[in-house]
């Protein structure tokens, strides 16, 4: 945390009485502004520290602003081990301009990104980390829904020590969108990437997936923030660092089962979207409940010839209104196998807010089944999931 001298302290502080005085913003910003000139560069960051630095203060002389203080540190020093966003990401200015300009939203990437700045409840966390959910899965009454997990790792090198089947799924806890699928169903050419390569999504066979590559890939993502930091999407930055190992999931033709995602809008679903050959010729397509087509495009083309409503549908729909109790939006994703339901993942930001919609009307259209509250409001306590210094 960069250190602040006396002047900026007081810069800050004005800044944030100008900006409540002159603009009237919503009071987290100005909060914000107050407690990060209060706390960033003042409070001794070293995982073992339990003292504060005080401006015009000699270094070592304890602070004496009780357990609040205390309190307030413990969080921040767990929050210093996690992978650092960069200045824009974590820019209180940024911040401020972004709530401002969000502060009326109509489309639905605009309350997605409303909410990717306010909402900052635990249930949220807990949403986005990809081995927490399996909890709120299980304790809403679905364990099994949930998919075999053979590890969940705080360091990539226990990789190393697994005994593996032929067909497994490697992915970091703290991101979306990345993933290593080993199995020998994979495409015969199909090669690992690069481990800076970062976010990466691939899917090859067992003798490709050479272990010390996997592991080099894990511990890449393990060092990395995904969602740029807690001025866009702030979920992600409040997550330890780690990797899981789950099953591999088969369709019906062997391959990667279609991919299932509900659009929850204050418990009620509202609209499907099915993804499908993810590996091969890419198809999307978007249905309302009721599994009638809509004319919509996310990018992707459209599965041909468009594909039969599901027979468990119903159930899904009524799966994904459960796994979405308490928020007014979340992307609910499951799959379908010859056997069983199985859950994907629950996503409050589809697209980090920038979902493509063609036509543009589409954006309003979903935005007009979503409310967002004025506050968020969360009566729980927010602890810091333990995290450990990402590998340099």
């Amino acid at each position: 945390m960069a250190d602040l001298d006396d002047a900026s302290v007081l810069w800050c502080s004005g800044l944030g009485f100008v900006l409540e005085r002159t603009f009237t913003l919503d009071a987290e910003v100005t909060a914000a502004i107050r407690m990060r000139a209060s706390v960033a560069g003042i409070i001794d960051a070293a995982p073992t520290a339990s003292r504060v630095r005080v401006p015009g203060r000699p270094q070592g002389t304890a602070d004496s602003s009780g357990a609040l203080v205390r309190s307030f540190l413990a969080r921040l020093v767990t929050a210093s081990r996690l992978p650092r966003a960069r200045w824009r990401g974590r820019s209180l200015l940024v911040r401020a301009v972004r709530l401002w300009r969000t502060r009326n939203p109509r489309t639905f990437t605009e309350k997605v990104r409303y909410k990717m700045l306010r909402d900052h409840r635990q249930l949220i966390v807990t949403f986005a980390d990809k081995a927490a959910v399996r909890d709120h899965v299980a304790a809403l009454g679905h364990a099994d829904l949930l998919p075999r997990a053979h590890a969940v790792l705080d360091d990539p090198d226990d990789l190393l020590g697994l005994d593996l089947p032929d067909s497994y799924v490697v992915k970091p806890t703290h991101g979306s969108g990345a993933a290593l699928v080993i199995s020998p169903d994979a495409p015969s050419d199909a090669v690992l990437p690069r481990p800076e390569w970062g976010w990466v999504y691939a899917h090859v066979r067992p003798e490709a997936a050479d272990p010390t590559a996997v592991r080099d890939i894990a511990a890449g993502w393990t060092s990395k923030l995904y969602g740029r930091g807690p001025n866009e999407e702030w979920a992600y930055s409040r997550i330890a660092p780690r990797v899981i190992v789950e099953e591999k999931l088969s369709g019906l033709d062997g391959g990667i089962p279609d991919d299932f995602k509900f659009f929850v809008f204050h418990g009620t679903c509202r609209y499907v979207q099915v993804d499908a050959g993810r590996f091969d010729t890419r198809t999307q397509d978007f249905y309302d409940p009721d599994w009638q087509h809509l004319p919509l495009s996310g990018g992707p083309a459209w599965a041909e010839p468009a594909k039969e409503a599901p027979d468990r549908l119903r159930e899904m729909v009524a799966i994904a209104e459960r796994l979405a109790t308490g928020t007014d939006f979340a992307r609910v994703d499951l799959y379908l196998l010859p056997e069983r339901i199985v859950f994907g993942e629950l996503t409050s930001y589809p697209a980090g807010g920038h979902s493509p919609f063609h036509p543009e009307e589409w954006d309003a259209e979903f935005g007009d089944h979503w409310t967002v509250p004025r506050r968020y409001l969360d009566d729980s306590p927010r602890p810091i999931s333990p995290a450990r210094a990402p590998t340099p």
